[in-house]
């Protein structure tokens, strides 16, 4: 079961937050195809948010074909993002967990964490690529 939390200081709008929360746990296995999702209820009480806003996360999720509501039952996912059974994807993630490893040796707090990955995945998505070890200009 997928548990919501927001970051009032990220910039994201609530609802997208939830959306980008659902996004990841479907793509981590962590949602499968048929597994419910909270209520809106539950959701708006957990994070504290009005119940519209979750509505609208819901909303999003059904428009992307993600999940289905079910009157009366509740939100369904219908299918997932799972990239868990990629050939490469435990490597990958044994290697990001030494880079985390390194990174908190190193001192780096999560959010500095968090913004070198965002800051080298939006460097990577614009063309920019890295140095020869990895840094991004």
């Amino acid at each position: 079961m997928i548990e919501f939390h927001l970051d009032a200081r990220s910039g994201v709008a609530p609802y997208r937050q939830l959306v980008q929360q659902v996004h990841r746990a479907l793509r981590l296995g962590v949602l499968a195809e048929g597994d419910r999702l909270p209520t809106v209820k539950d959701v708006a009480t957990q994070v504290a948010v009005n119940p519209n806003t979750v509505l609208k996360a819901y909303r999003e999720l059904e428009y992307e074909g993600l999940v289905a509501p079910r009157p009366g039952v509740g939100t369904f996912v219908t299918r997932t993002l799972d990239d868990t059974a990629h050939p490469e994807y435990e490597a990958l993630r044994r290697e990001l967990d030494d880079w985390l490893v390194r990174a908190r040796a190193a001192g780096l707090a999560d959010e500095s964490v968090e913004a070198l990955v965002l800051t080298a995945l939006r460097a990577r998505a614009a063309g920019q690529p890295g140095t020869p070890d990895g840094a991004v200009r």
